[in-house]
């Protein structure tokens, strides 16, 4: 038996899987495509998450395309990232190309021209299904790390919404907390220290800088109704294929404190409403993150904390996360080792950080005697990756440098006016795109500051006008006294023209004399 049909017997007897699974190419040994001998991604072990890595132009972007139409195909829902706006073209199906032909004959696989049900979602000012979550959703635990908070400054967040509770005083947006951090340190002032003890003015002015820096980043088009529900990223269309929906975040690459607020929320919402899957045949949700980079770089030590510990339990829930970067390094060693699938395309050695790098990300890999790892990921090609994935035992399966299949849909963007069309057939956009300010706690607190004014303009107006009527009395005694006065008999002599005259008469003589 020669190598190579050894080796295509290593693959196949390391990828045999009973339940279903998504075969992303075929495997190659010393640069040759190895015909049939199928890479396959069991879907029982898709919730251990995974990583897409490689340099610029290597094939990332294609590999989870890839991904995204078979999870798609098997009726699995999925969630897209879109930082460099190129993934809308899922949408419309793939024209075609000789090449394309040509790489699934090497791999053994038919090419099928397909387009996806595909959902557009924005954060931002965008066309697509508007994303929002409000303040409460939240909560001071979650709020507080997002603005990377001391300990005492997030006890202040803690009383705000225990405040709001009590209140029965609704935080939507941001300007309702803004709004309530103002009261607890001006008109509220003695209503919060009788009833939470006493309030910093310095620490609630540290909460609305970093409130401020969150909405110059445009978080208020963020924060606010109608609230997400994360149950709509499980649709499935007619012809039992789960929705693909792709967030567009080619806007807000400069606003990664806007990106990592968003994906901490989201995940967060998921992990607390979805239901334990226990040991399921394939996961109910699929994330894919581009660029991830811009939430770990960003990200506060409380911030990453939290990340890794949805990470580590969010699977149990159904939901697989797939980190999109260009190097394993851009993901911190606490969320790599959560890993299970790596999809690992070409990486560069231009400098020594480079060399380095490429000996740390070999080590993350099974050995095999097929492969020098290092040597593999410099020398991959377009489209061609080094696959590690766990089998239906949670075992790593076989290490394959792989020749990736191609998309099925478009490798480019939606013109505009496919976008419209589709975005005018969206549900979801009738369902989220109406601004909604229902009265909250920025309403009822001003409704409340008016109304201690109104009542303290009126006790004012009250006391003037008691003062007003003592004067008055005060006046009115004033002349009675004057006439008693004249009426006396002492006084009317005194001031008696005669007496006067006497006076002055007896002075002038005295100055004669």
């Amino acid at each position: 038996m020669d190598k190579k049909e050894t080796f295509f017997n290593y693959i196949n007897e390391g990828n045999t899987t009973k339940g279903d699974f998504i075969p992303v190419g075929a495997a190659m040994l010393d640069g040759e495509t190895i015909t049939n001998a199928f890479v396959k991604i069991p879907l029982k072990t898709l919730n251990r998450h995974g990583l897409i890595a490689g340099a610029t132009g290597t094939g990332k972007t294609k590999s989870l395309q890839v991904m995204a139409e078979n999870l798609s195909d098997k009726g699995i829902p999925v969630l897209l990232m879109d930082i460099k706006g190129d993934l809308s073209g899922l949408a419309q199906a793939s024209p075609g190309n000789p090449k394309i032909d040509e790489r699934h004959a090497q791999i053994g696989l038919p090419f099928e021209p397909k387009s996806f049900p595909v959902e557009i979602l924005t954060l931002s000012e965008q066309d697509g299904v508007r994303l929002r979550a409000t303040i409460s959703e939240f909560g001071p635990v979650l709020l507080s790390r997002i603005l990377d908070l001391s300990e005492a400054q997030s006890g202040v967040v803690a009383v705000i919404f225990q405040y709001c509770d009590d209140n029965k005083l609704p935080i939507l947006d941001l300007k309702d907390f803004k709004k309530i951090l103002q009261y607890a340190t001006k008109e509220g002032k003695k209503e919060f220290t009788e009833a939470y003890g006493h309030i910093s003015t310095a620490s609630t002015g540290s909460i609305l800088r970093k409130i401020v820096e969150l909405e110059q980043q445009g978080a208020d088009l963020f924060f606010g109704e109608t609230s997400f529900d994360v149950d709509d990223l499980l649709r499935i269309d007619r012809d039992g294929r789960g929705y693909i929906n792709i967030i567009r975040l080619t806007d807000i690459q400069d606003r990664p404190k806007l990106f990592s607020t968003f994906m901490l929320s989201l995940l967060a919402e998921i992990y607390s409403t979805f239901p334990e899957q226990g040991d399921s045949d394939r996961p109910e949700l699929v994330i894919f993150i581009d660029e991830a980079h811009l939430i770990f770089n960003e990200a506060s030590k409380a911030l990453l904390n939290q990340i890794e510990s949805i990470v580590k339990l969010i699977r149990s829930k159904g939901v697989g996360l797939y980190f999109v970067t260009q190097n394993p390094t851009d993901v911190p060693e606490a969320v790599l080792s959560q890993l299970g699938l790596k999809i690992q395309h070409a990486l560069r050695a231009f400098t020594a950080n480079d060399r380095k790098a490429i000996k740390m990300t070999a080590q993350n890999y099974p050995d095999s005697e097929y492969y020098d790892t290092e040597t593999v990921l410099t020398s991959l090609g377009i489209g061609e990756a080094l696959v590690s994935a766990l089998d239906e035992k949670g075992r790593p399966t076989p290490l394959a440098a792989t020749m990736m299949r191609a998309p099925m849909s478009r490798m480019d963007v939606l013109t505009d006016s496919e976008l419209n069309t589709l975005l005018s057939q969206s549900k979801l956009v009738k369902k989220y795109n109406e601004t909604i300010d229902r009265e909250s706690a920025y309403e009822l607190l001003n409704e409340k500051i008016e109304q201690a004014e109104a009542e303290e303009a009126k006790e004012n107006a009250k006391q003037e006008l008691e003062a007003l009527k003592k004067a008055e009395s005060k006046q009115k005694k004033a002349p009675t006294t004057r006439r008693s006065t004249a009426m006396n008999p002492v006084v009317k002599v005194l001031t008696s023209a005669t007496f006067i005259r006497s006076v002055f008469g007896i002075l002038t003589r005295a100055m004669k004399k």
